[in-house]
């Protein structure tokens, strides 16, 4: 990982307005999500942003407590993710530019406006990311946009799913 610097910083920022943009689109109800892909010489070849399949805005049930789900329910929300829907596009419209692309992704707060990025933790995402051949993942964090390799971004969700785990193991034991 390595936070973006320079003259490369502004066309980052562009791309990550672009997907500020995008996630301005989510219906979730639990948070404002988007996303977009784009291929090594800057063409956007997908977007997506968090809201219930085929456009069911009446089925979001994100507001739920995610203690109420199953242990097995891995995903607690009932939304397709920004990230899974921009491959999901990417791969519709242009299959063949999706390897050795990069993936932007946002998060905003409650007044739309940008929200910073916690450290990576969606397995679901990193591994499709990884499976249809997404090179990089970029977050805008607090300390700057940083930029991952796709393999490491996927290292470090099941790192913090790990801890995640072990910490909520350890509330749970009396």
């Amino acid at each position: 990982m390595r936070i973006i610097t320079g003259e490369e910083s502004e066309l980052v920022k562009k791309y990550m307005g672009i997907a500020v943009e995008t996630a301005k689109k989510a219906t979730c109800a639990r948070s404002r999500c988007g996303a977009i892909i784009v291929t090594p010489d800057g063409q956007i070849i997908g977007e997506g942003f968090n809201s219930p399949p085929g456009g069911l805005k009446s089925q979001c049930r994100c507001g739920n407590e995610k203690r109420l789900y199953h242990e097995k329910v891995t995903d607690k929300t009932c939304c397709v993710h920004a990230e899974e829907r921009a491959i999901i596009h990417a791969l519709r419209t242009h299959p063949e530019s999706v390897p050795g692309s990069t993936l932007y992704f946002v998060r905003l707060d409650e007044d739309g406006k940008l929200h910073y990025s916690g450290a990576p933790y969606c397995t679901i995402c990193s591994k499709l990311a990884l499976d249809v051949g997404i090179t990089y993942f970029v977050l805008w964090h607090r300390k700057g946009i940083t930029i991952y390799d796709t393999e490491e971004y996927n290292d470090k969700s099941y790192a913090y799913t790990d801890a995640y785990r072990i910490i909520s193991l350890q509330n749970t034991r009396p």
